[in-house]
């Protein structure tokens, strides 16, 4: 094990199950959370060193869950992934504002697992 604690927080199993799936095989301990709500909870609980965020989901949308992280000072280290199929110039500016990285859908498995080794120093 890395060490390191990953949330996946998606509404669509697939995507879900997907990330969960490559990350688990390289290592990572991943938790996983459904809407915006039940992600702010395991932060709360867990305080993974990333988490991956779809942008649309029921409840809070990622946007605001990673707003809400980024005016958390304890939270300040945290890294976060937006994943998402809005891939217009205002989301994307909204989401480079308050996340590391801004990932587009669909995406490969080989993206993420690079994306998350450079954001946790891996």
């Amino acid at each position: 094990m890395t060490g390191k604690k990953v949330l996946v927080v998606d509404d669509e199993p697939f995507i879900s199950r997907s990330l969960t799936f490559v990350l688990r095989k390289n290592s990572y301990e991943v938790l996983e959370a459904r809407d915006g709500e039940e992600a702010l909870e395991v932060i709360e609980r867990e305080k993974p060193d990333l988490v991956f965020l779809d942008v649309m989901m029921p409840k809070l949308t990622g946007f605001e869950v990673a707003e809400r992280i980024r005016q958390n000072e304890a939270y300040r280290s945290m890294r976060i992934v937006l994943l998402t199929a809005k891939g217009q110039d205002s989301d994307r500016e909204r989401g480079e504002s308050v996340a590391d990285e801004y990932i587009t859908k669909p995406f490969s498995p080989t993206r993420i697992l690079e994306r998350t080794r450079d954001l946790l120093g891996d």
